[in-house]
C-alpha cells in the first residue's frame, strides 16, 4: 500500500506533545491573571489583560501540528515553507527540533530544489500559493498541511469569484504569505484576476476609477506587485468581489468592501449594483474578537498599553495600531527582552516605523498597564513581560505576595 503523501487533520499524537507544548508555552502568572479578572495588583501597579489575547484556533493548531510533526517523522529530514507563524520565539523552537526553515530567494520564489520524495514539508498556518503547493506534490514529499480554517474560508471565496468571472478585490499586504496564497486561487480558473489594495485610501483610489475612469496606467504603476499579470483596469473592475487577508482591522475591511459597494451603486444604480460587486462574510472571528477585547479594555484607559507580539505579524500591528487610535500611549514589542531591567529601557516598534526605538523614562508615574497581544503570541512571552515590567519597577518581590 502506497504510503500517504498529504496529511491536514493530525496524527493523532496530541497526548505525546502536550508536556513539551506546556513546558515552551504555558505561563502560570498569566492563568492565574485570567483567574482573576484579568486583572492583577502589584504593589503599586495595576496591569489589565484583554480578555482575548494570544494564541488564536488556528495557531494553536499549527504549533500543535508541527510538534506532531516531529514525533511521527523522527528519522526524516523536515522542511517549512516560510515561518509556522509570525513569532520569533516560536520559530526558534521549531529550528532547535531540527525544522529547516525554506526562506524565499533573490527571485521571489521558494527553492525547492535539494527536496526529495523522502523530506517531510510543513505548510504554514497562512497557507502556501497554489504553484507552490503542486510543486512539492510533484517533488513527492510528505505534505503536511497547517492552513487556518479562516483563511481556507477566504480562499473559498476568492475561487467563487474567479469560477463566476469577478476579480477578487483584496485588502491586504500583497508581500504577504497569506495574500500571495490568497491571491493564488484565481489561478485555477481562466482569465481569474486579483487586486490588492493596502487600505482606505487605495481603496478610495479603486473606486474613483470604478466610477469615473481615469489614468490606467498611473494605477499600475501604483499598484505594481499587488495585482495578477495583465491586469486591465477597465475590464477587470467591471465586476469585482471582496475579501480580505484574515489579520487585517476587521473594521477597515468592512468599510473598504460598503465603499466599494456604494460606488457600484453611483455607478449602476441600486438594482444593477449586484451584478457588479460581492461582499464576503470572512471575517476571521479570532481576529475579530481580540481587536473587540482590546476595544473593551480602552472604554476604562490605562495609563499605557502594551502590545506583545512578533514585528511581522499582521494581526498584532493591528492591534497596536487600534491602541494608539484610542490616544493611549502604546508601545508594540516583540517580547520581555525589549525590557532591559538594567538600564530601564524599553525598545519598541512605533506605528508604521520599520525601526525600533528606544525609551527611557517610559514606565515613570505609571500606574495603570493594559496588556494585549498578537494571535501568534505564546502565554509565556505575556507572562515574562510582567515579570520584567515589574523588575523595572522595584516590584519584583511584591509580585510573589500577588500571585499568592
Amino acid at each position: 500500500m502506497a504510503e500517504a503523501t498529504y496529511f491536514r487533520k493530525g496524527f493523532g499524537l496530541k497526548g505525546e506533545i502536550e508536556g513539551q507544548l506546556s513546558a515552551d508555552y504555558h505561563s502560570n502568572l498569566i492563568e492565574t491573571l485570567r483567574s482573576r479578572g484579568y486583572r492583577l495588583v502589584v504593589g503599586p501597579l495595576t496591569f489589565r489583560l484583554a480578555k482575548e489575547f494570544g494564541f488564536c484556533y488556528g495557531v494553536d493548531r499549527a504549533v500543535d501540528y508541527a510538534y506532531e510533526t516531529r514525533r511521527k517523522f523522527p528519522e526524516r529530514r523536515l522542511h517549512l515553507v516560510g515561518e509556522i507563524i509570525h513569532n520569533p520565539h516560536v520559530n526558534a523552537k521549531l529550528e532547535a527540533m531540527g525544522i529547516t526553515f525554506l526562506h524565499r530567494t533573490g527571485n521571489g520564489g521558494f527553492d525547492f530544489d535539494h527536496l526529495t520524495a523522502d523530506d517531510v514539508v510543513i505548510m504554514p498556518a497562512f497557507g502556501v500559493a497554489i504553484h507552490d503547493f503542486e510543486r512539492l506534490k510533484a517533488i513527492g514529499c510528505v505534505l503536511v498541511d497547517t492552513t487556518c480554517g479562516s483563511v481556507l474560508n477566504v480562499w473559498k471565496r476568492v475561487e467563487s469569484y474567479a469560477r463566476d468571472g469577478f476579480t477578487a478585490l483584496i485588502h491586504g499586504k500583497h508581500w504577504h504569505e497569506e495574500t500571495k496564497a490568497t491571491a493564488s486561487q484565481v489561478t485555477k480558473y481562466p482569465g481569474g484576476c486579483y487586486l490588492v489594495v493596502l487600505n482606505m485610501e487605495q481603496a478610495r483610489t479603486v473606486c474613483e476609477f470604478i466610477e469615473r475612469g481615469g489614468d490606467a496606467t498611473a494605477l499600475a504603476t501604483q499598484f505594481a506587485g499587488a495585482m495578477s499579470p495583465g491586469f486591465d483596469f477597465v475590464r477587470d473592475l467591471d465586476r469585482v468581489g471582496l475579501a480580505n487577508q484574515t489579520t487585517m482591522l476587521s473594521t477597515e475591511s468592512l468599510a473598504i468592501a460598503e465603499e466599494v459597494r456604494r460606488a457600484m451603486v453611483r455607478k449602476h444604480g441600486e438594482t444593477d449594483a449586484p451584478l457588479h460587486v460581492r461582499t464576503f462574510d470572512t471575517i476571521c472571528s479570532a481576529t475579530q474578537e481580540r481587536q473587540d477585547a482590546v476595544i473593551e479594555l480602552l472604554r476604562d484607559p490605562p495609563e499605557l498599553m502594551l502590545v506583545v507580539g512578533g514585528y511581522n505579524s499582521s494581526n498584532t500591528t493591528h492591534l497596536a495600531a487600534l491602541c494608539a487610535s484610542r490616544n493611549v500611549r502604546t508601545y508594540h514589542i516583540e517580547d520581555s527582552d525589549c525590557i532591559d531591567p538594567v538600564s530601564r529601557e524599553l525598545r519598541h516598534r512605533p506605528i508604521g516605523l520599520k525601526q525600533e526605538s528606544v525609551e527611557t523614562g517610559w514606565l515613570d508615574g505609571v500606574r495603570s498597564i493594559g496588556i494585549t497581544a498578537g494571535a501568534s503570541t505564546p502565554n509565556n512571552k505575556i507572562g515574562e513581560t510582567i515579570v520584567r515590567i515589574c523588575s523595572v519597577a522595584g516590584a519584583a518581590d511584591l509580585l510573589d505576595r500577588a500571585l499568592v
